[in-house]
């Protein structure tokens, strides 16, 4: 007999027998609280959430994150694409100033 201690730790995603999955209930309940206290709430606890972070675990913590991060994506995707996403980011900003300049031209007229 399966040991349900050992089961996958893994949420399940399909309904079963006509039950809501666990990413159904998870949206209907973040649905729920975004209706009643605003999308805004959940930037203020992500803001108290990072702070007490900071505070237990001190700023080098995000450093140390960061850099294992980034050690990840690189070994995923390769040395170029932090170049590739740069220059695309580049040019984004080139385009909204850009665009930036020509409405203030136009609201000037």
């Amino acid at each position: 007999m399966a040991d349900p201690k050992k089961a996958s730790a893994k949420p399940r995603t399909e309904k079963v027998d006509g039950e809501m999955s666990v990413r159904e209930a998870g949206k209907k309940g973040g649905d729920t609280v975004r209706d009643r206290y605003g999308s805004g709430f959940y930037e203020e606890i992500g803001r108290k959430g990072g702070q007490a972070t900071r505070e237990r675990h001190g700023a080098e913590f995000y450093e140390s994150i960061g850099q294992k991060g980034g050690k990840v994506v690189k070994e995923k995707y390769g040395p170029n694409f932090y170049e590739q996403i740069g220059h695309k980011g580049g040019q984004k900003v080139k385009k909204l100033i850009a665009e930036a300049k020509k409405n203030a031209q136009g609201e000037e007229s």
